[in-house]
């Protein structure tokens, strides 16, 4: 028998059943103990942009979230999406292209963006619920196609999907999709049995650099604390909003998160939080928040209040790898950009991305762009990947 099918548009994704969203979002944990699957695409966290005011009209992220359900109303596909008025916070950079587009005389926004707001972290961004192969991939052909009506329906220059996971970039592609890819730096945990064994496989010189970096950084009485769960109170969020708001504004002008956000992520996925923050002489002066999934640490975002040389990194980098390694978790994602981040530990991976215009002639002009940006990627991950801190084996037949 068909699988009957229901295309729906919500503007606010508390009106969306969270058991029945994260079904779809985390299928690997439904009808299980909950498992933390990917923290971004849970409702919880999406939810919290929401209610916080972080996304919504003021910010020029409008939500309208595209669902596939069969008959009797279960959810079997989901995509978290948004209107946008802008290209910031994104992270897949698009300027050149909305300049290319008024130059041309039309207009680039609105655009539709699937995407996690503000988080440029890897994950699935076409939500299938658990199913038989065959009917994923009718609920999957169906989203998508509710997609491209909702861009067309309402004047949208264009449709993007942001971060996605590799198997859905390669979907995408045959769907008509243009490929484009980036690069961050990821540590992958090779077993490690703790921090030690992680410095012994690197060279002796980066070994002895992150020894002293560490040390320096603890040096003028600073103490370290990680936190989760119950741990974290309103006393902590009030600390780490002050170090964001700092780095939000010397950065890029207005912080995208709202205290509000951090109340409800306090409230609702505290267990998926590992806030790092370091204190000396009785006051908090940095931090880092991290969010958990089932197999890797996400940094996010970092601010201080007084700058001690090496804090950084300890607080952002050497503290996610001691948890990622205790905790027996794949990997850390450090989020974006950032060439330092190589020699302690972190190593070269692609990013994804997929774009579709209503142009033709855009469509043909940024396809050849993409195709000549997805070489210098790959370029550039190679020459990375050869200049990573491990240590060389010496092989001679």
């Amino acid at each position: 028998m068909a699988l009957e099918l229901k295309l729906r548009v919500s503007q606010k994704i508390a009106e969306l059943d969270p058991h029945q969203w994260d079904a779809c979002a985390n299928p690997e944990t439904e009808g299980a103990a909950r498992g933390r699957g990917n923290p971004f695409v849970s409702h919880r966290f999406l939810a919290a942009l929401e209610a916080s005011k972080s996304v919504g009209a003021r910010t020029g992220w409008h939500p309208a979230h595209v669902i596939v359900e069969d008959g009797a109303g279960t959810m079997l596909a989901a995509a978290p999406t948004y209107f946008k008025s802008h290209s910031m916070g994104e992270y897949i950079f698009d300027h050149a292209w909305a300049d290319a587009y008024q130059r041309a005389g039309g207009e680039y926004y609105p655009k539709l963006l699937v995407a996690v707001p503000f988080t440029p972290a890897s994950g699935p961004r076409l939500l299938l619920r658990g199913a038989a192969p065959g009917d994923q991939a009718i609920a999957r052909a169906a989203l998508i196609r509710g997609l491209r009506n909702l861009a067309q329906q309402n004047s949208a220059s264009s449709l993007h999907i942001n971060f996605p996971t590799e198997p859905e970039w390669q979907f995408l592609q045959q769907a008509g999709f243009l490929a484009r890819t980036g690069q961050q730096f990821h540590f992958i945990n090779k077993g490690y049995a703790d921090f030690e064994a992680f410095l012994a496989d690197l060279a002796s010189r980066k070994r002895k650099m992150i020894r002293r970096e560490r040390q320096e950084a603890l040096a003028p009485g600073i103490e370290i604390h990680a936190l989760n769960g119950a741990q974290i109170t309103s006393e902590h969020w009030d600390a780490f909003f002050e170090f964001y708001m700092d780095t939000g504004n010397r950065k890029w002008g207005r912080p995208y998160l709202t205290r509000a956000f951090f109340d409800e992520i306090g409230r609702t996925m505290a267990e998926d939080i590992l806030l790092i923050l370091a204190r000396r002489q009785g006051r908090w002066i940095a931090g880092a928040i991290n969010f958990l999934g089932d197999d890797a640490v996400f940094g996010r975002n970092w601010g201080a209040s007084e700058h001690h040389p090496f804090l950084h990194f300890e607080v952002c980098y050497y503290q996610a790898i001691e948890y990622a390694i205790k905790h027996r978790l794949a990997r850390v994602e450090a989020g974006a950009q950032g060439e330092h981040k190589l020699a302690r530990g972190y190593g070269p991976v692609t990013t994804y991305s997929a774009h579709e215009f209503e142009d033709p002639r855009m469509m043909h002009a940024i396809g050849d762009y993409l195709a000549r940006e997805r070489m210098h990627v790959d370029a550039e991950i190679e020459m990375y990947s050869e200049h990573t801190p491990f240590r060389r084996l010496n092989i001679s037949c």
